[in-house]
């Protein structure tokens, strides 16, 4: 898998970061959420997975930049076709 850098609202690439994939899935970076009673808000946690918190005007910050790029292909569904427009 390759990744590229979206963005980061940290300084000095720290995290919070998001990536996307060539899978078409993004990856986050971030600190591990340790707060006991936010784990408990959490629902179906698999083995192997964890939670990170990422501020919110990272995540539309960056929805910004990547539908500006490309609005038409910017989210395809899950097998690859543009969602649908209104």
């Amino acid at each position: 898998m390759r990744m590229r850098f979206l963005g980061s609202t940290s300084e000095a690439g720290a995290c919070p970061t998001l990536y996307e994939t060539d899978r078409g899935t993004i990856v986050v970076q971030g600190l591990e959420l340790t707060d006991k009673e936010a784990l408990a808000d959490l629902r179906d946690i698999l083995d192997g997975e964890t939670a990170v918190e990422v501020p919110r005007e990272l995540i539309t910050e960056i929805a910004r930049r990547v539908l500006a790029e490309n609005p038409v292909t910017a989210f395809p569904s899950r097998d690859g076709t543009p969602p649908a427009t209104d």
